[in-house]
């Protein structure tokens, strides 16, 4: 569950969306952000919920979007860190959310009413602007992940995905998946996640810890992994440079 803790006056959250806003659209905001700590398995949202609040993952933080089926199987489409928000971005908020938003890595989240971010949005064109763009960017990443899941193999996704969660994570090269974790992010069974993962395993790319994997060869994984991940960050520095998590640069 989301723990609210006191927000720390002057300083803006590890979030580089946020950090992307200018001075002054930053302040039309600031004096409304909350703090909050989240676990791994928090539901931020539920199928048919209202919007009422924008959530932002700060530092390792990570939310995945993960849509019910008919079988009873949630399918995983995206991942949301501190490139981002999830929740009420474009539309005024107060609509119901189509999918299930939950907490994949724990950490620190800020948190903003819609009808706050609404009202500075109405504003100030440039704050409009930055949301508007990130809308386009997270739609990017639905767009690929539905190509991703069309043409490329599972050894594949496999690889795409764990990078995809090192990136998020500042670059750690321990990473908190589960193999149950990586099925529901590949939408397939746990024996054919176990099977990728004993290849890379007896290639010396990874090993597996409790609850987490260890990346012995980021290069070799990368090798593996198709470029889904390089298109999504090619488009983030088009549309808003600096923005999608790079290990190097951030801080």
């Amino acid at each position: 569950m989301l723990t609210r803790r006191d927000t720390t006056a002057g300083v803006r959250p590890f979030n580089n969306l946020l950090r992307r806003l200018n001075d002054a659209d930053f302040a039309l905001i600031a004096p409304h952000l909350t703090e909050a700590d989240a676990n791994a398995g928090d539901v931020l949202y539920n199928p048919g919920d209202d919007v009422e609040t924008v959530h932002f993952p700060c530092g390792p933080s990570l939310v995945s979007y993960m849509v019910p089926n008919e079988d009873g199987r949630d399918v995983e489409t995206i991942l949301i860190g501190r490139e981002g928000a999830v929740g009420g971005i474009v539309s005024q908020g107060y609509l119901p959310a189509y999918t299930r938003i939950m907490v994949k890595f724990a950490g620190p989240f800020v948190r903003l009413a819609v009808g706050k971010l609404g009202a500075a949005k109405s504003k100030s064109p440039t704050l409009n602007n930055v949301f508007a763009r990130y809308a386009d960017c997270m739609l990017t990443q639905i767009f690929q992940s539905t190509a991703c899941n069309a043409i490329h193999s599972i050894e594949q996704r496999t690889a795409k995905w764990i990078i995809s969660a090192m990136e998020r994570t500042n670059g750690e090269d321990v990473v908190p998946l589960t193999h149950e974790q990586l099925a529901t992010l590949l939408g397939v069974g746990r024996s054919y996640t176990s099977r990728v993962i004993q290849i890379f395993k007896a290639d010396g790319i990874l090993e597996t810890r409790r609850g987490a994997i260890l990346v012995c060869d980021p290069d070799a994984l990368r090798a593996r992994s198709c470029l889904c991940n390089e298109a999504v960050k090619s488009h983030f520095e088009e549309v808003l440079r600096g923005v999608y998590p790079d290990p190097e640069k951030d801080n």
